[in-house]
């Protein structure tokens, strides 16, 4: 009986590693490849920036950008008072606000004790992180670099014609592998950095147009987020705890591609939510057993 649960948990633990794999590589060969240039055209992601000089060979490299209906004089000022504590950063409030003084909500008009920064002044990201301005060109580009002068994220205006502009970011920096302590905050920022700044564009571009983005919207839609998450990671449990079957391991890769389409693919939220309706479904009907089908 011994041998036979022994024998049991090594095919439950290649199971879930040969899961995790798989969704790994369409991550590695999809995901990440289309959330790195969201947005950008080929010229964009190839064109030179300010603050590519803080990392000449980084290890993770997004160029982002989005049309706004508005010239590079109207889209500056809401982009030199973002940062924890001061205006936010339009996208989800409900996480890069919580705590702030000013409120949980971003600012939905300028402040104008949040226009007048210099270079080497802090850019306070959350309760606990701080960057710095690297650089700064009013109208022009803005870069935010970390407080030990290593990687950076450059907020730059290329203007369409005189009323359109296109709103560029790039985020530069290289992971540290021996380093457990930055390694678990940069590993957090890979996967789920691509959701944060893309919503701050769409934020960007609302905020300038004129649109205001229900709150109750933008945590509804972060909860689905963090639902189908949490799905993936507790589909991956069951098939590490459960007897084994083809028909629950594919029940959990179909809990992984939920994510992964939800989190990276261009479709709406509303489509993450019946993905993880459908992948809650198909997880019931594999994992349903009695206590005697089951063992720790």
């Amino acid at each position: 009986m011994e041998k036979r649960r022994h024998d049991y948990r090594i095919r439950n633990i290649i199971a879930v590693f040969a899961l995790a794999g798989l969704v790994i590589a369409v991550y590695l060969l999809w995901a990440r490849p289309y959330q790195l240039h969201w947005g950008a055209s080929d010229e964009e992601v190839k064109r030179p920036m300010p603050g590519d000089e803080l990392d000449l060979t980084p290890t993770f490299l997004a160029t982002r950008a989005i049309s706004i209906d508005g010239a590079a004089k109207d889209i500056w000022p809401w982009l030199v008072q973002m940062g924890y504590g001061r205006a936010g950063f339009y996208g989800y409030d409900i996480l890069e606000n919580l705590g702030s003084e000013r409120g949980i909500r971003s600012a939905e008009h300028i402040l104008p004790e949040f226009q007048n920064f210099t270079v080497g002044d802090e850019v306070p990201i959350s309760p606990v992180a701080r960057m710095v301005f690297y650089a700064i060109e009013p109208n022009q580009y803005l870069v935010w670099a970390g407080t030990t002068g290593t990687g950076g994220f450059t907020w730059a205006l290329y203007p369409i014609d005189e009323n359109h502009t296109r709103l560029v970011s790039r985020i530069r920096w290289t992971h540290h592998w021996a380093r457990p302590d930055l390694l678990s905050l940069e590993l957090f920022t890979e996967f789920t950095d691509h959701i944060a700044v893309r919503k701050i564009l769409h934020g960007v571009k609302n905020q300038v147009e004129g649109r205001r983005e229900p709150m109750f919207q933008q945590n509804i839609e972060f909860a689905i987020y963090v639902a189908v998450l949490l799905i993936f990671l507790v589909a991956a449990g069951l098939t590490l705890l459960c007897t084994l079957t083809w028909k629950r391991w594919l029940a959990g890769l179909a809990a992984g591609m939920a994510w992964l389409i939800t989190w990276y693919a261009p479709v709406p939220i509303w489509i993450g939510a019946l993905l993880s309706f459908l992948v809650l479904w198909g997880l019931r009907t594999a994992f349903r057993q009695t206590s005697s089908q089951k063992y720790t």
